[in-house]
């Protein structure tokens, strides 16, 4: 089944982790079996023959570079000038994969619809270029709102303003309180421009106001429950509700501590907290029960964000085995419109909406 997956940070293990991710998983693994500088070195499940290899033919592909202040102990970039630069080459990335026929981007109804028509001709996948719509994961690296203009003219068509911590236009993911006048200038942009909001990471203070101050398109491109693991980066029913509200759709994400509870980074192992595709099915469940039907799902696994199989569902070996994913569906029951809704229909009757 064809599908799309709405958060891969490709760029960043590029240029960060130094993966040349053209090369089969394998290759990659191998060559960094003696590296011990991240916590995923020889444990990638990530790269464009694994997307041909399981008919993942779209993704959303971030770009990213947090600006940390003095006395932020998180790592990141000491000014938005340098974060700003750390994005720009990641666009030189996807830039160069355009120009070596491995990747293609997608912007508008008319690249959508010709991709959608080149991975769908029931040819081979050998050849064809992955699609990727470009995204921003966290708003730090926009040095004023006047940068987003030329970002979006370089094809950017989704922004989540937080990522983790304190940020430059709102607070994310384990931090609190509400936007200032910046980050409510950057939403207004962002409608101007009709850039879709990604809810992804925004504290609550910040989601709420979100909400409450942007018009345009919103999705969560990867994004689980509190209800099945209590922590402030997921999602409460009160939330999942309010999206549903907006349109938006929600992407199903695989990393092993938002999937479970009581996971301990660096202690746990996916075997011993029973952590495999099947508990993903459940926070999609969830999501659908909510909603009353199958139409706010989709794939948003995040599979390289910065972990690799230490800490993703153990029947995972590479993300081509998200084609497992469909009997999984089948058999809580869903149909087989369902399932097509829930591994590409969903996205793509969003990015049609917001783009027509």
């Amino acid at each position: 089944m064809f599908i799309i997956d709405a958060h891969l940070d490709l760029s960043m293990n590029a240029l960060e982790w130094n993966r040349d991710l053209q090369r089969p998983v394998t290759e990659i693994n191998h060559r960094e079996k003696d590296l011990t500088d991240k916590p995923d070195r020889a444990k990638a499940v990530v790269s464009l023959p694994e997307l041909r290899k399981g008919n993942i033919g779209l993704v959303v592909a971030t770009q990213i570079g947090r600006y940390v202040a003095p006395d932020n102990n998180l790592p990141g970039w000491h000014s938005p000038q340098q974060a700003w630069a750390q994005t720009q080459g990641q666009l030189a990335w996807y830039k160069a994969m355009e120009d070596a026929g491995q990747m293609t981007q997608v912007n508008d109804l008319q690249t959508l619809d010709k991709h959608l028509a080149t991975w769908c001709n029931g040819e081979d996948n050998t050849n064809k270029p992955v699609g990727y719509i470009l995204s921003l994961e966290g708003a730090d690296s926009i040095v004023n709102v006047s940068y987003l203009e030329g970002a979006y003219q370089n094809g950017l068509r989704a922004i989540g303003p937080a990522h983790y911590g304190p940020g430059r236009y709102a607070n994310g993911t384990d931090a609190t309180g509400k936007m200032d006048i910046n980050g409510i200038e950057l939403l207004k942009e962002m409608e101007r421009l009709n850039i879709i909001l990604d809810a992804t990471h925004l504290c609550d203070d910040a989601f709420w106001q979100a909400l409450d101050n942007f018009n345009g398109p919103v999705w969560a491109s990867h994004n689980n429950c509190r209800a099945l693991v209590n922590h402030n980066r997921q999602y409460s029913d009160e939330m999942i509700k309010a999206l549903i509200d907006r349109g938006a759709v929600i992407g199903a994400a695989l990393d092993a501590w938002m999937m479970v509870p009581n996971w301990v980074r660096g202690q746990s192992t996916p075997r011993q907290m029973n952590c495999n595709l099947e508990v993903m099915v459940d926070h999609i469940d969830h999501i659908c029960q909510i909603a009353g039907n199958t139409l706010h799902v989709g794939m948003g696994t995040d599979l390289d964000g910065a972990f690799g199989r230490e800490q993703c569902p153990y029947d995972l070996e590479t993300i081509a085995d998200m084609q497992k994913v469909p009997a999984l569906l089948q058999k809580r029951g869903y149909n087989i419109t369902d399932i097509e809704n829930m591994m590409h229909g969903n996205w793509l009757r969003f990015l049609k909406n917001s783009w027509k």
